[in-house]
């Protein structure tokens, strides 16, 4: 990857999107000069738009532009994605304080400062001091603080730290820069050789092969792995946090104990989980949607984010990610029922060391035959 590439597709998505922007900037001045005058439905029209823009417009330069490098456009994807999670989050909580807001209004009541925290104590229960109140925080600061936040769950009061600890910060560059070189060290030396030596095999259909090549893979597959979560959940986002002086650092648990995919899967990610489970899991829930049915949806929508992340970079839609996502679906189920305590450890990471290589190795065989075989 080259700085040449990643400037190409900044540049590329910024100006198919810039239009959108400003078309959406007209559009809200225009309600604001003439606010009262829209209707709540219309609203809804206008935020699912821009939020189907912000991942449509994206994918579709990617896949339209094919000197768009894969690396680069994994990355613009991801940020994207968080944007519109974000976004997402920014004005679902917005509508429950405006809703809590003509309920109190209604009722004569006094109105409390509303946040996430006081909501649903999701993402923190630290005090505060001076609480915003709806609709204080609707400016372009907060905003702004919640777009560069290491969390994907808006509050009107986030946690704060009372300073920038300047040691830690340092400590968390070095092991962002030192961990980076090693991924790609490890990547280029360890990795890359031993997919292209699965080529064959997987062309021949030798499945002893195969399946050696895949063990072989899952070796450094693994170690890589483990160590960009360090890298990003541990250094990336405390590197982020401090700057920020963002107060909740709680980005990852205890997932290497995990007994159940359901429990890996809820402790691996923080942020993406408190995200489902605000966003998701508790709207189908209040809903009348049944528990496991709930969860069920939860997997697809991790599933097609995974499949969005991996199939648009690549220009090819063969849902191996979104079936590696779905098999996590009756894993959960049998493994609940039928492993626990050490067996149910083990089971969590054979999925793990083993469930990456082979997807690994279905795009990379998928890609190989589409761009280079004959």
């Amino acid at each position: 990857m080259t700085c040449s590439a990643l400037s190409m597709i900044f540049e590329k998505c910024l100006k198919y999107t810039i239009d959108v922007d400003l078309f959406c900037l007209y559009l809200f001045i225009y309600l604001f000069l003439f606010q009262g005058y829209v209707q709540e439905g219309f609203g809804l029209f206008l935020h699912s738009s821009i939020f189907s823009l912000l991942l449509s417009v994206p994918a579709i330069v990617i896949i339209y532009l094919p000197s768009i490098n894969a690396v680069p456009a994994v990355i613009v994807l991801a940020c994207y994605t968080v944007i519109f999670l974000k976004m997402y989050s920014y004005r679902q909580v917005n509508s429950w304080c405006r809703e809590a807001q003509r309920l109190a209004t209604h009722k004569r009541k006094p109105i409390r400062s509303l946040s996430a925290s006081s909501m649903g104590k999701v993402n923190g229960e630290a005090k505060q001091v001076l609480p915003v109140r709806y609709p204080d925080n609707l400016n372009y600061k907060d905003l702004s603080y919640f777009m560069f936040a290491p969390t994907l769950c808006y509050e009107l009061d986030f946690p704060r730290s009372s300073r920038i600890r300047k040691r830690f910060l340092l400590r968390r560059l070095f092991e962002m820069v030192f961990l980076m070189q090693l991924i790609i060290g490890l990547t280029q030396q360890w990795m890359v050789p031993t997919i292209r030596n699965s080529m064959q095999p997987l062309m021949m259909m030798d499945l002893s092969r195969v399946m050696e090549r895949m063990l072989k893979l899952a070796v450094p597959n693994h170690l890589i792995w483990l160590i960009f979560f360090y890298w990003f959940f541990h250094s990336t986002l405390n590197v982020v946090a401090e700057l920020l002086r963002f107060g909740d650092r709680e980005f990852y648990r205890d997932w290497w104990n995990s007994e159940t995919v359901v429990y890996f899967w809820q402790n691996w990610n923080i942020p993406v989980h408190k995200w489902c489970v605000r966003h998701f899991y508790k709207p189908l829930i209040h809903a009348g949607v049944k528990r496991w049915h709930a969860q069920m949806a939860v997997f697809l929508l991790s599933a097609f984010f995974h499949e969005f992340l991996v199939s648009v970079p690549l220009r090819m839609f063969r849902l191996w990610a979104f079936m590696g996502m779905v098999i996590q679906i009756p894993l959960a189920f049998i493994g609940g029922r039928m492993l626990s305590g050490y067996y149910g450890n083990a089971a969590v990471w054979l999925s793990l060391i083993l469930g990456q290589p082979a997807v690994v190795l279905m795009y990379v065989h998928d890609y190989y035959v589409t761009h280079y075989s004959a």
